[in-house]
């Protein structure tokens, strides 16, 4: 019989998925950080996490240069605290890949949703935009002025909340999880952007909530890093609950329940 690919696997081909040495990912993105209004960063941060000394925002629209086929990836977090470690807490990650939304959503608990990321650059005017249904709810425009120095590569933590909806529609299957994700960073070329960051209305990504008040940074790089994971704690299901919403573009999916059937018809 020929092998059936839904079959099992065996222990060597399940071993030699979780060993295989990826090379280098590389992308070319721009990151905007900037001050925003310290309420609402407070408003969408899930206890445990609490906001940082400073309101601060992020956007990172990228081009990953993934082997076969480019892949568009962002990120719009908030600066956030679980207990003495700081990070960022995204709160929409597009993607422009089903297979990039998988893996982070499943092992780590990131806000993957599939959406149109674009990163232009025409001579020195660069150009990049998040957009889902329709709307381009973050365009970051402007123009490269010039080399900075390289960092050194550093670490950086993001916090996803990890959970699944119960079957019934009531909370969650198991208690949700607060993991810390730690990417190591390199940076490869590094350039100063003058520009502005516009944020327009959407219902489904309502990041107009967190406006530009400073625009503190805004950059043009190549960049690759690893990541790891691992779970903080286990956290209150009760408390998660009501932003649980974020994570969709209904927000009553979260208390979705099971189909009734109807008077009198069979199981």
């Amino acid at each position: 019989m020929a092998r059936v690919r839904y079959g099992a696997r065996t222990e060597a081909e399940i071993a030699a998925a979780r060993t295989a040495k990826l090379p280098d990912v590389w992308s070319t993105g721009v990151v905007a950080v900037w001050e925003t209004d310290p309420d609402a960063v407070a408003a969408v941060l899930p206890p445990p996490l609490k906001p940082t000394g400073r309101p601060l925002a992020r956007v990172n629209i990228s081009k990953v240069e993934l082997p076969g086929y480019p892949l568009g990836a962002g990120s719009f977090a908030v600066a956030a605290a679980h207990g003495t470690v700081e990070g960022w807490y995204p709160l929409v990650m597009p993607m422009t890949h089903e297979r990039a939304l998988t893996g982070g959503r499943e092992v780590f608990g990131e806000p993957k949703k599939l959406g149109e990321v674009t990163v232009e650059r025409d001579g020195d005017l660069v150009r990049a935009v998040l957009a889902r249904h329709g709307v381009a709810f973050v365009e970051v425009r402007g123009t490269v002025d010039g080399p900075l120095p390289l960092p050194e590569p550093a670490p950086k933590t993001d916090f996803y909340f990890k959970f699944l909806p119960a079957v019934d529609g009531s909370g969650f299957d198991g208690d949700p999880l607060l993991v810390h994700c730690v990417r190591e960073e390199k940076v490869r070329r590094l350039e100063r952007v003058t520009g502005e960051v516009i944020l327009r209305e959407s219902a489904y990504d309502p990041v107009a909530d967190l406006p530009v008040l400073r625009l503190l940074d805004l950059t043009l790089g190549e960049k690759t890093s690893d990541q790891r994971g691992r779970v903080a704690e286990r956290v209150d299901a009760q408390a998660l609950l009501p932003y649980v919403h974020q994570r969709y573009d209904d927000p009553r999916q979260i208390h979705d329940a099971p189909p009734q059937d109807s008077e009198g018809s069979g199981a």
